[in-house]
Parts: structure tokens; C-alpha cells; sequence
């Protein structure tokens, strides 16, 4: 009681106080533009998945628009070191996303590279991963996928650069017959869930579908 008295928790946007539990107001949580995407049906991501590889189902929680909140949020929890934003995106995600009767086997999230892991203290997906595995009852894994070199964020590279990404990842253990919802953070070209998704696809009888925190537009 004594810190929140002394450093009561603020809203990120308009630093007006705020519970403890929550990340903005309610003002500023009605700035925010989720996507309103259906993972069942078309939607701009399946569409740009597809042109790289067989994707099964798609959803983004929030628009990535350029000085955008949902912006600041990603900043927050990439950079800021505040991971129990994590959390709170996936709560968000669970009042907005259904599997209905099809739910995946398996939740996987992007890795980083070790040397980053060990610079930022932790991976931005994994907390927001396991919160939506224990709320749908889904297995995860953290380790079936491995990134195998060190590079700058995507936020830091020029368009060129983010295209690049021949042997980036590897799988670790055999897997087959599963579908395999893989989840990234923000969703730019699609080139890292591409590559990823192709160490799934390539490993067996695999399906993928996809989940990012936020869609770039």
C-alpha cells in the first residue's frame, strides 16, 4: 500500500492514476483500435500469409498505426521492461478471440536469440503466450523453435533487411500432425512468421495458423 501511495500506477498515454492492475484509463482504452478481425474468416493477414505459406487461421488484437497507443503499448512492453503488459494484451485478446470447437494443439511463440534474451531480461511473447494457453487450456512451447543469429529489432531495420531471413530459425524436436498456432508480437511484412512457419511446416504433417499482438497497417 505504502508504493502505491508513493508511485501509484499510471495510465501510459495520459498519466492520469490508475488501478494497479490496469494499463490505461478508460478514456484512453477507448482510443485504442482493435482490429475486430475474425480468426475464423479472411482477413489482411491470412492474405499475406498466404502468399508465403499454407495458413490455416489468422488474428491481430490491435491496429499498429504510426503514433499510435497501440504503438506505445508494444514500446512499453518490448523496451520499457514492463512484461506484465504481456498479461493484459492477452486478457484483451480473450474477450475478443473464439476457437470455438477448433482449438490449436499447441501455442508457439517467435523466440529471440539468446544474447537478446539475456539484453532485454526476458521475451516480450511468453508471458502473454502462457496467459492465453492456462485461459483456453492449450499446451505451449518455448523451446520448439530456436533463433539462430543475432540481429537489431525489425523496428531498426531498413525494408531490405527485413526480408532477409534465410535460415533464421530452426526447429529443435521432431513434431508432427499438429496444429500449431504461432504468435508474434507485431506483424510487418510477415517475413519472420513466414520462416518460422516453414521449420513448422517442414517437420511434418504440420498446420499453422497465426496470432500477432498488433497488425501494422
Amino acid at each position: 500500500m505504502i508504493v502505491d501511495l508513493l508511485f501509484p500506477n499510471r495510465c501510459i498515454h495520459c498519466n492520469k492514476i490508475i488501478d494497479s492492475e490496469l494499463l490505461v484509463c478508460d478514456l484512453c482504452f477507448n482510443q485504442l483500435h482493435f482490429t475486430h478481425y475474425s480468426y475464423f474468416e479472411n482477413n489482411p493477414i491470412q492474405e499475406k500469409c498466404s502468399l508465403f505459406f499454407p495458413i490455416e487461421n489468422t488474428f491481430a488484437l490491435l491496429q499498429f498505426e504510426d503514433e499510435s497507443l497501440s504503438r506505445q503499448i508494444i514500446h512499453e512492453l518490448k523496451y520499457k521492461g514492463r512484461e506484465k503488459v504481456g498479461k493484459i494484451l492477452a486478457d484483451w485478446t480473450t474477450e475478443r478471440l473464439d476457437f470455438k470447437n477448433e482449438k490449436p494443439d499447441l501455442l508457439v511463440s517467435v523466440p529471440l536469440h539468446p544474447k537478446k534474451m539475456k539484453e532485454r531480461g526476458y521475451n516480450q511473447l511468453h508471458l502473454f503466450t502462457e496467459t492465453l494457453a492456462a485461459f483456453y487450456d492449450i499446451p505451449f512451447d518455448h523451446q520448439l523453435i530456436k533463433r539462430n543469429h543475432y540481429s537489431k529489432a525489425q523496428a531498426l531495420k531498413d525494408k531490405k533487411h527485413r526480408l532477409e531471413a534465410v535460415n533464421t530459425f530452426s526447429i529443435t524436436q521432431s513434431v508432427s500432425g499438429k496444429h500449431i498456432l504461432l504468435i508474434d508480437d507485431v506483424f510487418t511484412t510477415g517475413n519472420t512468421v513466414s520462416s518460422v512457419a516453414w521449420e513448422i511446416l517442414n517437420a511434418g504433417n504440420n498446420k499453422v495458423s497465426v496470432l500477432v499482438m498488433a497488425m501494422d497497417v
